[in-house]
């Protein structure tokens, strides 16, 4: 009887270890394998900066491509996925997926601030300049200048690119509402920065929306917001009647899932796995990229 338990118990055992191999299998790295290319949805700020900056203006998605709606969907689509590449706001990248070298550069503030990384992009506030003239959109506007902004900024991954700011001057009695919306990109440290502002001003309440950069130029030319988010060089084009300041400068970085053993990629690779036009030069499989 002992024996049969044994022999059950054995089997039981191995169906378990062959169904744990089995899950396991459907997460291992295979360069042999086609790539999972992921890029953002039309309107984001970063993927018109990141396609602009790799030479792929204006350029259609490649066949297959899987369009992750924000800087949030991008990271899940990547950390669930062993074949996948994709980029995002170095700011909101988490531990839970592997950054690349581009070129042999990692995006670290050093290199986005030197310039040796390629891959960046400013983070504006675009805004009509009658309604930064309010005594509350003044205020704030000093606020994102100050020393105590520039200290949020560096110390939630961003590149601060003010010189010698001072300390916010807190004004008395101020009051009032302050909406702003647009790129997703921004939008952490916006809502960080907008929470300072309000422990420092605390008769004033800032309401930070999404909706990516399309939103950020819409809502500040039509005046919806008082502020609007966008996560790349500003096109006047876009919002005619709008101004902008530059919040910060922060790094698109490159990323993989934590089973690809890949650690960097040429700019070129880069482009001929997303360029839909790159013909006999285009990137399918994870073997075709350059070690």
């Amino acid at each position: 009887m002992k024996k049969i338990f044994a022999l059950i118990l054995t089997f039981a055992l191995t169906l378990g270890t062959l169904g744990a191999l089995t899950s396991c299998g459907g997460a291992k790295f295979d360069e042999n394998k086609n790539i999972s290319v992921v890029t953002r949805e039309d309107g984001s700020g970063t993927k018109s900066a990141f396609m602009e900056i790799i030479g792929l203006k204006g350029k259609t998605d490649v066949s297959g491509v899987i369009v992750a709606t924000g800087t949030a969907a991008v990271l899940q689509e990547v950390k669930g996925n062993p074949l996948a590449i994709g980029y995002d706001s170095l700011g909101y990248i988490t531990d839970e997926v592997k950054v690349l070298k581009v070129d042999g550069v990692l995006p670290t503030l050093e290199n986005i601030k030197n310039g040796s990384y390629k891959i960046s992009r400013p983070l504006n506030v675009v805004y009509q300049e009658s309604k930064a003239a309010s005594e509350v959109n003044t205020a704030f506007l000093s606020f994102l200048q100050s020393s105590d902004a520039q200290t949020i900024i560096s110390d939630n991954g961003y590149v601060s690119t003010k010189e010698g700011a001072v300390s916010y001057t807190v004004v008395p009695g101020l009051s009032g509402e302050i909406a702003i919306s647009g790129s997703t990109s921004l939008k952490p440290l916006m809502e960080k920065l907008a929470s300072e502002f309000e422990e420092m001003q605390s008769g004033v309440s800032v309401t930070v929306g999404g909706g990516g950069s399309g939103t950020g130029y819409n809502d500040a030319k039509n005046g919806v917001s008082d502020f609007g988010m966008i996560s790349e060089a500003f096109n006047p084009s876009k919002a005619d009647n709008c101004t902008y300041y530059e919040v910060a400068k922060d790094g698109i970085a490159v990323i993989v899932n934590k089973a690809n053993t890949f650690d960097s990629i040429s700019l070129e690779d880069l482009k001929n796995i997303y360029n839909v036009d790159a013909g006999d030069s285009a990137i399918k499989t994870w073997a075709g990229v350059s070690k």
